[in-house]
């Protein structure tokens, strides 16, 4: 077996994180920063298994969730530069983050990419409006009860209380997850932060098998989705994310519906 050069270790995180990050990477000070170096972008960065967006968009969530607001203007400033994500797609990311981490979060995604638009002299981009149609209420419903189902791969409670209603199928599935600004497997690596992050056990499960089952992610992404999390997150949210991949990732191989516990919803 080969030995590993820790020089070439070191030399392959420096132009990771200028890559990545698109600015160069200053030498580093503490243990810690070396740590950002030798590590996070000399090997997480660099592993096959998931590609750059996803990775940019796990980094973003799990930055703002947080409130690693330099990190996560780091990132976004990567992101563009590299053109990895556009900014209307990142405006997108910051809608979605709010759903699935809060508001606040959402918010420090939204500053963050602003100060790397800024940075770089980018126009701000257009959105579409978040409904620019009259609608009816049952037809708002019955379109938000569809689009659960297509997103989660299985049917949704229903619309019985304010969260259920103006909540998950009124704005999250009636709204959010069909807009046009960014495509549902970049959404599903967002979603999968927030939830992991939530500690809920339901959501965590729910959103895993539903990332293997719809097709936007292989269990080795998923997989490889943990190790990339647990950078923000820690070791310990982590290892429950895993858990839950490996649970849900044989339920999709054996061809099972979902379900938490052996209670199918």
């Amino acid at each position: 077996m080969a030995l590993l050069d820790p020089k070439e270790r070191t030399d392959r995180g420096i132009a990771t994180a200028a890559t990545v990050l698109g600015a160069p990477a200053s030498d580093p000070a503490t243990p810690f920063e070396a740590s950002c170096r030798d590590f996070l972008f000399a090997e997480v960065w660099t592993r096959p298994a998931l590609d750059h967006r996803a990775r940019y968009l796990i980094s973003l969530a799990g930055s703002c969730n947080t409130g690693g607001t330099t990190q996560a203007a780091a990132y976004a400033h990567g992101a563009l530069k590299s053109g990895a994500l556009s900014l209307a797609e990142l405006r997108e990311g910051a809608l979605h983050a709010a759903v699935y981490c809060g508001w606040a979060t959402g918010q420090r995604w939204d500053e963050a990419v602003t100060a790397a638009a800024s940075e770089l002299g980018l126009a701000q981009a257009d959105f579409p409006p978040i409904r620019a149609e009259p609608w009816a209420h049952d037809a708002r419903m019955a379109q938000g009860a569809k689009n659960f189902t297509d997103v989660m791969t299985f049917g949704g409670p229903p619309p019985q209380t304010a969260f259920f209603e103006a909540g998950i199928n009124g704005f999250v599935f009636g709204e959010m997850w069909r807009r046009p600004g960014l495509d549902e497997r970049s959404r599903r690596f967002i979603t999968v932060v927030g939830v992991c992050d939530s500690a809920a056990y339901t959501p965590i499960h729910s959103h895993v098998y539903a990332a293997m089952k719809s097709g936007n992610a292989t269990q080795a992404e998923m997989l490889e989705f943990v190790l990339h999390y647990a950078i923000h997150a820690g070791w310990p949210k982590a290892s429950v994310a895993q858990g839950a991949v490996l649970e849900q990732g044989k339920n999709v191989a054996d061809g099972l519906p979902f379900s938490v516990k052996g209670v199918t919803p």
